[in-house]
């Protein structure tokens, strides 16, 4: 809307949007500030690992995922004070570059505290897996069970990847999920995931191996790792698929088929490339008419919590993705996923969902606008 005018209340909530070249307009009774660029609403991190924060620049770029997995595993453990304060720089970070709403990944309860004080909007998934072992589907859930009963609602139970959870875990978590709660699972991040579940070969057995784990009782089911997630997670929950960097068109159809209630695929593009050096291929969403929605993973994987950044990194290496359908899987896409839509990700009546100026875009055709190295994003509300 070209000249658009947003009209807010004393506490954010939007009481009018005004269109100039609308037949009837009538102009505010109090004269607009002018802002230049775009007024968005604020940016939904549909994924993030906040309680990894502390672990900024500890993992190496380029080594692909197994070896990445087993840093997140034996460098987390540092004094709780750094752990705590590297949380909540980044809250305060993430809200000061726009970021309204977070889907947040946590096996811990550090994040807990920060979440309730924070001026963000935080679904807690908590995520839980045994290493593909049965026997121990039990007691990894009940180890869980602490983290789970400390975050605040909104929250979910959820398996971490398919690579990673027992079939006697499955039912464990979709138990605790009795309402109408969002879920996520990490998907087709590397070939080693699809290798497991096609062959039973690959890189994965000697990556459990290195935690004490066997895939002795494992059968590879003969399709690609989603298809396993699929069979085994509850098809009525709105679910997001992470990452899916190798995701084909016949698995997205599959799982657009599968879910009842909604799936949104979500991209951590610049993970994506500090880790495997690879991005998904977005115009196999762009044309099955997917949701997509944008993530951050951690700062293990990243080198900001930012989604304009992420934003700028599909603009750069596929920019074919239209400037209007990027910022929908920036913001409303987003809201969807995590059931905050009633409240934020689009500028509309009613709606509290932040209010931001993007600026500094190359082109002058919204449908054509990319970020480029000049764009930048500033918090009005």
């Amino acid at each position: 809307m070209k000249d658009g005018i947003v009209v807010l209340d004393d506490t954010g909530r939007i009481t009018d949007v005004l269109d100039p070249g609308a037949p009837g307009f009538t102009a505010p009774a109090a004269a607009p500030t002018r802002v230049d660029g775009l007024l968005i609403p604020g940016f939904v991190n549909a994924h993030c690992h906040l309680e990894l924060s502390h672990l900024s620049g500890k993992s190496q770029t380029g080594k692909t995922l197994l070896p990445f997995l087993v840093d997140v595993v034996t460098l987390r453990e540092v004094p709780q004070e750094e752990i705590d304060a590297a949380i909540r720089e980044q809250d305060r970070l993430m809200w000061q570059n726009g970021i309204q709403a977070v889907g947040d990944i946590c096996n811990k309860a550090d994040t807990a505290e920060v979440k309730r004080e924070s001026p963000i909007h935080y679904y807690s998934f908590v995520e839980m897996f045994d290493f593909l072992q049965p026997d121990r589907a039990r007691a990894s859930y009940d180890l869980y069970q602490p983290a789970y009963a400390a975050q605040p609602e909104p929250k979910s139970a959820v398996p971490h990847a398919p690579y990673t959870v027992s079939d006697a875990l499955y039912p464990l978590i979709n138990a605790l999920n009795e309402g109408n709660e969002s879920v996520s699972i990490h998907n087709q991040e590397t070939e080693a995931e699809d290798e497991l579940f096609l062959t039973g070969n690959g890189e994965f057995p000697d990556f459990f191996a290195g935690f004490g784990a066997n895939l002795n009782g494992f059968e590879a089911p003969g399709t690609p790792s989603i298809y396993h997630a699929l069979q085994r997670m509850d098809p009525r929950k709105r679910t997001l698929f992470v990452h899916n960097t190798l995701t084909r068109p016949e698995a997205i159809l599959a799982a657009e088929t599968w879910g009842e209630n909604g799936v949104y695929w979500v991209t951590c593009p610049n993970a994506n490339l500090y880790i495997e050096n690879r991005l998904p291929r977005y115009d196999r969403f762009l044309d099955a008419g997917a949701r997509v929605c944008i993530g951050t993973d951690s700062l293990t994987s990243n080198w900001q919590l930012s989604v304009l950044e992420e934003m700028r990194t599909i603009s750069r290496f596929q920019s074919y993705v239209p400037f209007p359908a990027l910022l929908r899987w920036a913001t409303l896409n987003g809201a969807e996923a995590l059931q905050f839509d009633g409240e934020l990700g689009s500028l509309e009546v009613g709606k509290r969902p932040g209010l931001l100026q993007l600026e500094g875009l190359e082109g002058t055709d919204p449908e054509t606008f990319r970020i480029g190295a000049d764009a930048q994003v500033s918090r009005l509300v």
